[in-house]
């Protein structure tokens, strides 16, 4: 895939997504969404990638949409949302954990963009905010969705109405991110959760993080149903039984994603 804003690396089982346009604090452009998009629906398929993470260059991690765009043209506002709906699913839909490393500035559409993945690392310098609100709109992404499940209906509401900037230790504190380290920690600290993940049962992760997103709009009884057939499935899979295996021969099991 040719596109400029943004960089791809690959190693050990690992993705990592690298946002490309730090001259405007990586500021999401439509041809940035569409190749994000792109990127974590092909990753789907990839067998060589077991986990993702995504980060920014420079100093932020994204500020959102591109407000040149936005007051180019309207259009690009009433386009761009589906768009970067279609983006966020790709990464709630992709049976593989997604890590984002967030290194500064995440705010409107960055901020969403952090929240759809399924762990947050900050460094000590990132900052959040919900911004929309600012320039008369709503979170468009998932934030309405998935903020109020992270850290509480009045927290989500407050943090939406007001558009206030929060940073990193503040973000730990109600539950929008895992953790924070230190700035010159931070992709080593992703990498080295990533590559923990690589390590495990993938498909077994990959099926955990589907029946987790599942369970959001489930009731109790539907969550368990399919809990006990995803369950079924994975009882007939190699890393099952390497993992029983390894257990009984007290040995780290070696799995192999099948």
């Amino acid at each position: 895939m040719e596109n400029k804003t943004i960089i791809l690396e690959k190693r050990e089982g690992v993705l990592k997504i690298t946002l490309n346009r730090p001259h405007v604090l990586n500021a999401l452009s439509m041809e940035m969404i569409e190749g994000l998009r792109e990127v974590f629906e092909e990753a789907g398929d990839d067998d060589d990638v077991k986990a993702l993470i995504i980060t920014g260059a420079g100093d932020a991690f994204s500020s959102g949409a591109d407000l040149s765009d936005v007051q180019a043209n309207c259009a690009f506002v009433k386009e761009g949302c589906p768009k970067a709906q279609r983006l966020v699913m790709s990464i709630i839909n992709l049976e593989k954990p997604v890590i984002a490393a967030v290194n500064g500035y995440a705010t409107a559409g960055g901020c969403e963009l952090a929240i759809a993945c399924d762990i947050r690392i900050a460094s000590e310098n990132a900052k959040f905010g919900e911004l929309f609100i600012k320039i008369g709109l709503i979170p468009g992404m998932v934030g309405i969705y998935l903020l109020p499940r992270l850290i509480g209906l009045a927290r989500a509401k407050e943090f939406i109405f007001t558009g206030d900037i929060i940073d990193a230790k503040e973000a730990e504190r109600i539950g929008l991110v895992n953790r924070v380290v230190a700035a010159d920690k931070l992709e080593d600290e992703a990498m080295e959760l990533a590559k923990r993940m690589t390590k495990g049962a993938v498909k077994a992760i990959g099926k955990a993080k589907s029946a987790i997103n599942r369970g959001l709009d489930s009731d109790l009884i539907g969550t368990l149903d399919h809990i006990a057939m995803v369950q079924t499935g994975l009882c007939d899979t190699e890393d099952h039984a390497e993992g029983v295996n390894a257990f009984l021969e007290k040995r780290e099991a070696q799995f192999k994603g099948r």
